[in-house]
Parts: structure tokens; sequence; C-alpha cells
């Protein structure tokens, strides 16, 4: 008991030590407690959403998986979900942002009361995609969607005092917008504005807001790598480009809406596109000012364009006016049929032959050139030793010309005189060959015969004579073994 009472004894004797030490202990449980408040009101609020609307094929699941930092190429249908990590680096505070993307097809719009409802609708972000490697359907695309949120909208009845709240905040946050100034980077929150000085507040333009929502809303323009390829493959040019962000940066200010360029696949403007959306969903501090200089990496932030400044684009364009109409100037280029894309099937050998042979079989006859010229070419001949090949040639050529006379013909010195020469040449040409006995007596009675004038040769007798030179030809050409040349004939 001593030694305890031994250091009560201390305590009891200086009240004014217990007094400080108290004071010490409530300022430090205080701090702690203020410490835990703050960070709970600081936490990242959840529940926040960005609706994605855009044609099949644009590039919204490409799009937002990439600012998930996933890489993967899968396609949903009807109603996609995705989600992206939200950190605050300032606080160590992580939460998610979710993302739903809708079907292309308009079948599906029903879907999106799931995504949204009366209560999550001031959480949201609408983004529509329009795609730029086809910019004749970007105006009709962002008219369509706009239009399928706006009747989503209505028919959520939402109270009268609860979307004219929201549809003025949207109003105080386009006219209260300023350029961005330099902050230090370590404070990625901004910092609350209810000490700094009211700036002055702006009236909206005529075509400003014109189309409230009630949430901020953003246009995201998908594939602007496919600029360069307009330019060489359709003849696009700077003025329908310019064309083209005029128009889409006048149906922003109908909706007080942002735009910016992204590519995908050159990696262009993503960053700059996550920093604006969780700018606009948690007020995180953003530092960019537009970028309106490069026609490929437009940024436009909600509340700095209007009339005025949409006005300088009007300047370079010199074949178009600012008022035609949209599908006038952008037109679908026409399709055009590559050779190498058409498929030459080699036909059958055998079908190819069989039709030449039809069309061969349709053509006329034509006589041989050899048939034409073989009468006269025996008839002009140089005088050649008979031989194997020169035998045919002397039997035919008599026998065709004496089967064809004339009966009526009657006798004439002219018919005559023909005749014995042609029997004259052939029967001399017999008498110079070896062993053929009884050749030029015959000769030699025809010629004798010939000679007669006055007297016509009897066809029979020359029948006659010709049958047994016929008979006579295998002897002949026997005998002939060794064929004489022209110097012994």
């Amino acid at each position: 008991m001593a030694p305890v009472l031994e250091k009560q004894l201390p305590g009891a004797a200086g009240p004014g030590d217990n007094n400080k030490e108290d004071e010490e202990g409530q300022t430090l449980w205080s701090s702690i407690l203020s410490e835990v408040s703050t960070r709970s009101s600081s936490k990242l609020p959840s529940g926040k959403n960005i609706l994605v609307f855009g044609e099949d094929g644009s590039g919204k699941t490409t799009l937002m998986a990439k600012l998930q930092g996933a890489e993967h190429n899968k396609k949903g249908r009807g109603l996609e979900y995705l989600y992206l990590s939200v950190h605050d680096e300032d606080r160590d505070d992580l939460t998610r942002c979710n993302v739903w993307i809708l079907d292309g097809d308009l079948y599906h719009k029903g879907l999106l009361k799931f995504a949204v409802t009366p209560q999550s609708l001031p959480d949201c972000l609408a983004v529509l995609v329009a795609d730029m490697s086809r910019p004749w359907t970007i105006m009709e695309s962002m008219q369509k969607w706009a239009s399928v949120l706006r009747d989503h909208v209505d028919k959520l009845k939402i109270p009268p005092e609860d979307m004219r709240e929201m549809e003025q905040r949207m109003v105080k946050a386009f006219q209260e917008y300023a350029e961005p100034e330099d902050a230090t980077p370590s404070s990625p929150r901004r910092a609350p504005t209810s000490g700094e000085d009211e700036a002055v507040v702006l009236p909206l333009g005529d075509n400003t807001l014109t189309h409230n929502l009630g949430i901020p809303v953003l246009i995201v323009c998908t594939k602007c790598d496919a600029i360069s390829v307009l330019e060489k493959e359709h003849d696009f040019r700077d003025e329908h480009f310019d064309f083209i962000q005029s128009c889409i940066r006048r149906f922003s200010l109908q909706y007080g809406a942002g735009l910016i360029y992204t590519s995908v696949k050159e990696e262009k403007n993503l960053d700059l596109l996550y920093k604006y959306i969780v700018h606009k969903l948690y007020d995180f501090q953003f530092v960019t000012p537009a970028l309106v200089v490069e026609k490929d990496a437009v940024f436009i932030p909600s509340g700095w364009d209007n009339e005025k400044k949409i006005g300088i684009l009007y300047e370079n364009l010199t074949t178009v006016r600012p008022e035609d109409p949209f599908e006038d100037f952008i037109t679908k280029p026409p399709v055009r049929k590559l050779v190498h894309d058409k498929e030459i099937n080699a036909e059958d050998e055998q079908v190819f032959l069989m039709k030449q042979q039809s069309l061969l079989s349709k053509q006329p006859a034509t006589p041989t050139r050899g048939a034409t010229e073989s009468p006269g070419r025996t008839v002009s001949s140089s005088p050649r030793p008979a031989g194997r090949a020169g035998q045919p040639s002397v039997t035919s050529s008599p026998m065709a010309s004496v089967k064809k006379p004339d009966p009526n013909m009657k006798a004439g010195a002219a018919n005559e005189g023909v005749l014995a020469n042609f029997f004259n040449s052939l029967l001399s040409k017999k008498t110079g060959s070896p062993g053929s006995p009884g050749t030029g007596a015959v000769g030699a009675g025809v010629q004798g015969s010939a000679k007669k004038t006055g007297q016509k040769p009897g066809l029979t007798d020359v029948q006659a004579e010709l049958d047994r030179m016929t008979r006579k030809q295998d002897s002949v050409v026997s005998n002939n073994d060794i064929p004489t040349t022209e110097n012994e004939a």
C-alpha cells in the first residue's frame, strides 16, 4: 500500500496539473474526430453514371474499355455495363463510376429504365458518340440519340420543381465557366468557391441551351484518325472538316455540351477525355484550355463556345454557306468497286474444248488449198522421171480429162491439138523409162493416130489404152527400182 500512496500523494498535491492533462486529452480527441468527419465528408460520391449513345460500329465499347484500361474487343447486345475506377490521390479515396452503353438499335431503347431512374438522373452524364470515319452520318445520329434521351427523361415524370432546379444548375455551370489557370497537381479536387469573388455572369445566346436536359452532355467524335483517309480517298478538304466542326459546335450549344475529338488507334485525347469526365461528375480540378488548332484533336469544354467563336470557321468556307443543309455538302461518297475483289474461275478444259467443237461444227466447210490447186500443179509441173510419187498423178489426170467430155461437142482442130499434145507429153515420158516394153509402140500408135488431120481419135480406143496402162502400172513400178535422173531422160 505504501508505494501506491506515494504515487497518489504527488497527484493530490497538484490539482492544476490534472486540468492541463484533461485539456490536452480533449484537444487530441477533438482533432481526431474532426479529421474523421472531414474525411467522411470529402469522400468521393458513389452512384455516378455515364450514359453512352451511338450507332453500331462507332466505337462506343472500345472507347470506354480503353478508358477502363481493359484490352478486349467484346461487343455486347442491348445494354452493356462497364465501370471506371476513379481515384482521388489527395484523399487516397477510390470509387467506381458506372458506364451504361446502349445498343445502336432503337429497338433496345426501352432498356434505359434499368440504367436511369428519377433518383439517379441528377448523377448522370450523357455521352453522344459520333463516328468521324463516316462523317455524313454525324448530325443525323446525334439528333436521333438526343431525342431518345429527351423522351426517356420525359417518361421519368420528375417533379417540375426538381427538373427546373436541374436546368438552372446547368445554366449556372455554363455561365460561370472560366478559362482554367495553372494549378498545383497535388490537389486534384477543386477548392471551395464560397469565398471567391463572384464573376460577372453573361447572358446566354439565342441558340444556347435551348434543349436543356438537366444533365451535362458531352459529344465525343471517335476514329478521328480517319480524317487523313478521307482526304486521300474521298477528296475531303479543310473546308469540309471546318463545316463539320461548325455544325457539331452549333448542336453542342443547343444542349450546353462539350466536344472532344478522340482516336483509340492513335490514343489521341483519351487521357484528356477521362479527366474531363471526372471533372464534370466529381468536380475534380481541370486545367486544360480549349483546343481548336488541330483539326483532328479538337477540344471545346462546355461554356467556352459561342456564336462568334464558331463564326471564325465560316471564313474558310468558300463553296458552301454556313446555313446550308449538312447532308447536301457532306455526302456519302460512291462505292468504288475494286477489280481485285472479283474472283476469276478458270473453265474446265473439257468444257472449253466442247464449246470450241460446237462452234467449229456450226461454221461452213471451206475447201482446202491442196484440193483446189492439185489439178493445176499436175498440168504445169516440170518433167520429172517416172517414179512412185509421180505415177498416180499421171494416171488420174487423164482419167479426169477423158471421163468428162461433152457428148455434144463437135470435132475441132483446137480440141484435137490440145488432146494430142497432152497425150504426147505423157507418152514421151514413158518411152524414156527402161523395162517398159510395148510402151513406145502404144505411144507411136496413139501419136500416129493423133497426127492424122481431119480424123478424131476414138473414145473407146483411148479408154482401152488408158486401162492397159493402168494394168501395167504395177509392173512398171517394180521394174524401176533405180529411178532415172533428168539427164538420163
